[in-house]
């Protein structure tokens, strides 16, 4: 596809190392990677990813979606995933595609094209859609305008604007139009799932949750399960861990105390869920970790 190769082509002339690589065009940026990766566990936010070249699984957790060249994943709210690259080598690196997604901009899309909220239930927070030709053209167009910098201050917001419209003539993004709605139940979970992203260190009470989000605990429980994949106490112990993570291997903590860090009252509870995570104890991992890098 003469597209694909075009985008190809333009991510790497604006980068030639691996890792994420921030554009000037605000929310845009480009993943590189020239071999397959370690399982890497991170927080999607509200986004659009298209891949250009090779693949990558993503864990949701106990589901897997794998999308390449062929396909595009969109996330409608925050969600802990594992990540792993699986296709990529130094002669054909993977390349990816990343747009942030502003749920204002969804709302005005939503509105200026008279679209209407389905009554069904949101669904997924993650979808994994077939890439087309009308949706490729347009990112096409965004990143072209790297190459005229004058050109981004006038164009750039239309042009995801336009991105946002192509991808909600899928059916199976739908789910966008739910989120970007304010006060409507799956804008409320979002609401409820930000709170957990905030304040995951600290005790949780799904009662509470629920109470902020106007439902019931068990009304409030099924529908944060089915946007996430996972009940509110899973959801949180992902947060916990990832972060616990992040702050043995770069701020050199001790393990006793990252757990309390992240809100753990016993070090030895923190060990046991660490090792099921990550499938070593933190020391180890981290020394793992650190031979890696």
């Amino acid at each position: 596809m003469e597209q694909m190769k075009e985008l190809a082509e333009l991510i790497e002339r604006n980068v030639t190392t691996d890792g994420t690589h921030e554009t000037s065009i605000a929310g845009l940026r480009f993943v590189r990677t020239s071999q397959i990766s370690e399982p890497v566990y991170s927080v999607y936010e509200p986004s659009l990813c298209v891949v250009a070249q090779g693949s990558k699984l993503v864990l949701l957790g106990e589901e897997s979606y794998k999308y390449d060249s062929a396909s595009y994943l969109t996330a409608s709210v925050h969600l802990p995933i594992t990540g792993q690259i699986v296709k990529a080598t130094p002669e054909k690196p993977y390349l990816c595609v990343h747009l942030q997604l502003e749920m204002s901009q969804i709302f005005e899309v939503v509105q200026s094209s008279n679209q209407e909220i389905p009554s069904s239930s949101p669904g997924r927070g993650l979808v994994i859609s077939r890439i087309n030709d009308s949706l490729l053209e347009v990112v096409l167009r965004l990143i072209r305008l790297l190459e005229n910098p004058k050109d981004i201050p006038v164009l750039a917001e239309s042009i995801k604007r336009e991105i946002i419209y192509r991808v909600l003539q899928n059916e199976q993004n739908e789910s966008l139009k739910h989120f970007a709605l304010v006060g409507s139940q799956a804008h409320r979970i979002a609401k409820a799932i930000g709170v957990l992203n905030q304040k995951f260190d600290q005790p949780l009470k799904v009662a509470d949750l629920a109470k902020e989000a106007r439902m019931s605990s068990s009304s409030f429980y099924n529908h944060f399960k089915e946007v996430t994949g996972m009940s509110p106490i899973q959801y949180q112990k992902q947060l916990r861990l990832q972060e616990a993570r992040r702050l043995l291997l770069t701020e050199n903590m001790e393990a006793a105390e990252a757990a309390f860090q992240v809100g753990y009252e016993s070090p030895s509870h923190f060990s046991r869920e660490y090792s099921r995570r990550f499938g070593l104890s933190p020391m180890k991992d981290i020394r793992l970790l650190r031979e890696m890098f």
